[in-house]
């Protein structure tokens, strides 16, 4: 029997994935709905057999969700093989989009026993720790920029690789409101951004992303990490060496770009 579009379509993501290959775009039927963009990470998911370490939220940032006309941001597994600790090196190459700084949680995995929706009152109690985040984004598709969410939902939610800095554990941190910044000292590259445009605030962010997993009746039997999206936009790579990434109150996180 001859394979489905979306089967065969897959089955190169996958490929590509595994084997930290670039391939060809993937036909636009299936980015420019986010429904559809869905359907394909969801089956792309599904068939790699690989540890997760957590979820990220994309599509954070409100002015983007109104200018490609979506309603909210969507979600994507993280694996472990894309998961860093700080200061470590990342390759990249022309299709990389750039690169982010994030707060990301640690949930305890008690939250896959919850019952009823997360609110921002009983949030809190699945929180273990929390940490700055650098994100590198990017396609495993010879394509660059965005045209719509499914751009990147398609493609794996568009993460390369996650490095974290220092985990502190949650004491209800205030992040509505923190400073940000990235910069490559050598190159004299330095952006600054502020938590309050990630979906409101990152804890807003882990919120939706929570909701989503209950919904889609996703389960972990580990605790594990929640990516809540770039304080700055996607920052252009405009030059290999250490980029630094600072966020208020939280800390540092450095990532090494050759």
């Amino acid at each position: 029997m001859k394979k489905k579009l979306i089967d065969t379509v897959s089955d190169k993501l996958v490929n590509a994935f595994l084997k930290n290959k670039i391939i060809s775009p993937i036909p636009s039927k299936f980015t420019k709905k986010l429904s559809n963009a869905e359907k394909l990470r969801k089956l792309c998911e599904s068939k790699i057999k690989e540890p997760i370490i957590g979820f990220k939220a994309a599509g954070t940032g409100i002015p983007l969700i109104r200018k490609l006309r979506e309603k909210e941001p969507f979600y994507a597994s993280v694996y472990k093989r894309n998961f860093l600790k700080s200061g470590k090196r990342v390759k990249i190459n022309k299709f990389t989009l750039g690169i982010e700084l994030e707060v990301c949680y640690k949930v305890k995995k008690s939250f896959f026993r919850s019952k009823g929706s997360i609110t921002m009152k009983n949030i809190s109690k699945y929180i273990s720790h929390i940490a700055p985040c650098i994100e590198v984004v990017g396609y495993r598709q010879k394509k660059k920029g965005i045209s719509s969410f499914g751009d990147l939902c398609s493609d794996f939610g568009a993460n390369i690789k996650f490095l974290i800095g220092t985990s502190r554990k949650y004491r209800k941190n205030n992040v509505k409101n923190l400073k940000t910044n990235i910069r490559n000292k050598k190159i004299n590259q330095s952006v600054n951004g502020n938590t309050n445009t990630v979906y409101i605030n990152p804890l807003n962010s882990l919120r939706f992303v929570l909701n989503k997993l209950k919904k889609d009746r996703i389960k972990l039997d580990k605790n594990f990490y929640v990516f809540t999206g770039s304080t700055l936009g996607v920052v252009p790579i405009l030059g290999k060496g250490l980029y630094q990434g600072r966020v208020d109150k939280l800390g540092l996180v450095k990532a090494i770009i050759s």
